[in-house]
């Protein structure tokens, strides 16, 4: 996927004028945000697991070269293969060549954000081998040549509509009109799919040291079908996916979906450990582990180290209101949202991703619903600092930043000069009560009315009360 993240102004413009878009996001308000906090009112000990989450994953990352040699140990044990990749470019060799190897004309695929990372789907493709995505949102946008814009629901922003062409325009026939019959067509085509596909590719949601275990989880069974029919199965996969022990995935199990749909538990859990043995009645026969590091080590010991904890359930996304308005594909990348502006910048550079973390309000919601309490926040202003010392920054943003910092670290000047724009906006505001155009603050009056000051500070008003009461 090619990066367009410098376009995050233009690109989030287009989709806030964009109602069928701002339709579909309201549904995240309305169903995984809600459900989300059903799902954490009903667990009591719903807090401290996010707390034992935390410290599981710092552990692991503190050990991460140690646990990784034993999950390569455990998965040759099992009859597997592991392959370590440095990069995108290593990952994509190293797939076609097992892919070439098996002989492979057609592949099944189960969600990857990984395969997203490394522009896999569109690498197998110009190799010469079919690639069907068998998640539904992922097979939608499959048809509509699109990239996910969510991490959980990939074409939240098509609405029933948009299907129903999709379906008639790839599938022909008439236009299906019910959603079952929707679904059903979906079915129809993919079971053949599964059966004549042969690899099939997944991602892992973890991936365990003590057993060798790659764990996938879905609500549509797709990856178990995606892993379990063909004679090879590759999982793709990242560096940081590492859990220590099984009995430590089950935390984030009991975390994940709650945190991601609201969901207690996801429909389809599926541990992976080994290719087929004597005796099973199916499972592939070829077993391989692609591990890529892609720039995450070079993110341990520095700042962004906490960013790897992140399980990729979409909270963040779900609660921000800079994603709920410009939706996924305004960020221009593979990761979008929160976590997304953390992490692309990491991946593509920041002279590449630098409007990113200015895509926050810095409200802190991402940070309080987040599973594993990333500070996202204080990670997004790494990044603003990292853009104004590169000087990323337009000149008069700059400028405007550099005369804030002279007078915030002066207390005297700065609460002059306080005094005195709140006494004007004041008085200025006064009639109306706010104002629908400030000079050098176009880009907040746009689309709301700034409220007008009272008239004094809260320093004044504050010491004028101390005064009262002593």
């Amino acid at each position: 996927m090619q990066a367009n993240s410098l376009a995050f102004e233009a690109s989030a413009s287009e989709a806030m004028a964009n109602e069928t878009l701002q339709g579909s996001l309201r549904l995240l308000e309305q169903g995984w945000q809600k459900g989300r906090g059903r799902a954490a009112a009903n667990l009591p000990e719903f807090e401290e697991l996010r707390d034992i989450a935390r410290d599981i994953k710092n552990h692991t990352l503190a050990h991460l070269d140690l646990y990784l040699e034993v999950f390569e140990e455990r998965v040759i044990e099992a009859g597997g293969h592991v392959h370590w990749a440095r990069d995108a470019e290593e990952a994509r060799a190293i797939v076609l060549g097992i892919c070439r190897d098996a002989g492979a004309q057609s592949v099944t695929k189960s969600k990857s954000m990984i395969a997203e990372e490394i522009g896999l789907n569109e690498f197998i493709e110009s190799n010469g081998i079919e690639r069907v995505e068998t998640d539904l949102g992922e097979y939608i946008i499959q048809l509509a040549n699109e990239p996910p814009s969510h991490l959980v629901g990939p074409a939240i922003h098509k609405s029933m509509d948009d299907v129903r062409d999709l379906f008639q325009q790839h599938h022909g026939g008439e236009r299906i009109e019910a959603p079952a019959a929707l679904v059903g067509e979906a079915r129809r085509i993919l079971r053949r799919k599964y059966f004549e596909a042969d690899i099939g590719i997944t991602g892992a949601n973890f991936l365990v040291a003590e057993t060798g275990t790659a764990i996938t989880v879905t609500n549509e069974g797709n990856a178990e079908l995606t892993q379990g029919l063909p004679d090879t199965q590759i999982v793709v996969t990242s560096i940081e996916k590492m859990v220590p022990r099984l009995f430590d995935a089950t935390t984030f199990l009991r975390l994940l979906a709650r945190s991601a749909t609201g969901q207690e538990f996801s429909a389809y859990t599926t541990l992976m450990t080994g290719p087929r043995r004597a005796g099973d009645l199916d499972g592939p026969r070829h077993f391989h582990v692609v591990l890529l590091d892609n720039g995450r080590s070079s993110m341990l010991g520095t700042a962004f180290q906490e960013m790897l904890r992140c399980i990729r359930c979409g909270a963040c996304m779900n609660h921000c209101p800079v994603y709920l308005a410009a939706g996924g594909h305004a960020y221009g990348w593979v990761y979008v949202g929160p976590m997304g502006s953390v992490l692309t910048p990491q991946f593509i550079g920041i002279d590449k991703g630098y409007p990113l973390p200015n895509a926050s309000t810095f409200c802190g919601r991402c940070e309080s619903v987040c599973p594993v309490r990333i500070p996202l926040p204080k990670l997004m202003r790494h990044w603003r600092e990292e853009q104004f010392d590169r000087k990323l920054m337009p000149p008069r943003a700059r400028m405007g930043l550099a005369l804030w910092a002279y007078v915030a670290r002066r207390p005297r000047l700065y609460r002059l000069a306080t005094g005195i724009v709140a006494r004007v906006l004041g008085l200025l505001g006064r009639r109306d009560g706010s104002f629908s155009s400030l000079p050098f603050a176009s880009g907040w009056t746009l689309s709301r009315d700034m409220p007008a000051p009272q008239g004094a500070t809260f320093m004044s008003r504050y010491r004028k009360h101390r005064r009262r009461k002593t």
